[in-house]
């Protein structure tokens, strides 16, 4: 009697086993935010308000990144078959680089270094675990190099290692680490789809709405943080779900996979340059990020700190999108690919400097205007 076949038919929801991950991830992150009250060790430690990056006034629960995780551990059960294994095997490792991130979040002083050797150690497992490491890079010479294992894995670990910690630098302002990391993972699978990789497209777009469930939190009133253990699982996730593009497919250019990730490897490389020409430790935070730059500048306008902070990703929104969908537009056009992101990097460039110059100008300006009304 419980048989209905006039059911077998009817096709689920558009997007229903997504929505479900959303649904477990927003639902998990409402949790914490009621936890929060009870477990006072839950709220963002007072170190990380008065740090010299930090862009929130008020202690507030750093972990969103339990959320995307535990709607990750669900992914596993709707993933294609033809994927589940190797993608189970990818969570298991990020599972460590999610731990060391995790203890960070809740105020145990895990240090820079340690989680970026968390970082290279999941990559490291990833590639025991499963076997496969960057095929290619569309550059001539390295190309004939990556199959040696000697040098094709210790690439791959800086490269997916550089790809999370990126991502966990441009986690400063209400939304902005979730937004692009929504948009990198959309465009991947658009990626994926377009080179017929449907599983993997598949693995991407619950991926997004895994951290949908936290950016609509986090988003633009700040209730939750995505923290270090969300910035580094998304960033890390996508790296090596670019990897598994390239792996299977070769139409797919390396170049257009850089282009998903552009906005927060463009960051993270201009950071560097800018540290270790000031003779600063390269892992020393400072307050000279595109995004930080953008709030500030918003700050001398008059803008409050509550309203500076979420305008901030939504004047950025169409920046870091931009490079993602020259991704999804040139993904089997190795040349073309590469001169979008060499054309991204002059303007990002371009545009920082021309940044730099518009805060000065704001801080001559409200100095005089300080000094009329004097």
């Amino acid at each position: 009697m419980f048989n209905r076949p006039y059911l077998h038919n009817v096709q689920p929801p558009l997007f229903w086993e997504e929505m479900y991950l959303f649904a477990l991830s927003l639902t998990v992150g409402v949790a914490i935010i009621l936890l929060a009250r009870m477990f006072p060790r839950i709220l963002a430690p007072k170190k990380h308000l008065n740090a010299v990056q930090a862009a929130h006034l008020t202690p507030t629960p750093r972990l969103g990144g339990v959320a995307i995780f535990a709607a990750l551990i669900l992914s596993i059960a709707l993933s294609d078959s033809g994927v589940t294994e190797r993608y189970t095997l990818l969570l298991l490792a990020t599972s460590l680089l999610f731990a060391v991130g995790f203890l960070e979040d809740l105020g145990f002083g895990i240090s820079a270094r340690m989680r970026l050797a968390a970082a290279f150690g999941s990559s490291a497992l990833v590639t025991i675990l499963i076997g496969v490491w960057l095929p290619r890079a569309d550059i001539p010479g390295l190309d004939a190099l990556l199959p040696y294992w000697f040098i094709g894995i210790p690439i791959t670990l800086f490269v997916t290692a550089g790809v999370a910690n990126a991502f966990n630098l441009i986690d400063g302002v209400h939304g902005l680490a979730c937004m692009t990391a929504i948009f990198a993972a959309i465009a991947l699978a658009i990626i994926a789809k377009n080179a017929d990789l449907n599983g993997i497209s598949h693995l991407n777009l619950m991926l997004a709405f895994c951290i949908a469930g936290v950016f609509v939190l986090n988003f633009p009133w700040g209730i939750i943080f995505l923290g270090d253990a969300g910035a580094y699982v998304s960033g890390f996730a996508l790296s090596w779900l670019g990897i598994a593009i390239l792996t299977n497919s070769a139409d797919v250019t390396p170049w257009a996979i850089l282009l998903v990730v552009f906005w927060p490897v463009a960051d993270a490389m201009l950071a560097i340059f800018r540290r270790s020409r000031r003779n600063h430790a390269t892992m020393a935070p400072d307050r000279m990020h595109a995004h930080q730059l953008v709030m500030r500048a918003l700050e001398l306008r008059g803008y409050r700190r509550t309203v500076a902070n979420p305008l901030t990703t939504i004047i950025l929104a169409p920046f870091i999108a931009f490079p993602a969908v020259l991704g999804v537009i040139f993904w089997n056009a190795p040349l073309m690919a590469f001169l979008s992101v060499l054309g991204c990097g002059i303007g990002f460039v371009a545009a920082y400097n021309l940044g730099i110059k518009l805060i000065m100008r704001l801080r001559i300006w409200q100095r005089a205007l300080v000094s009329r009304q004097i």
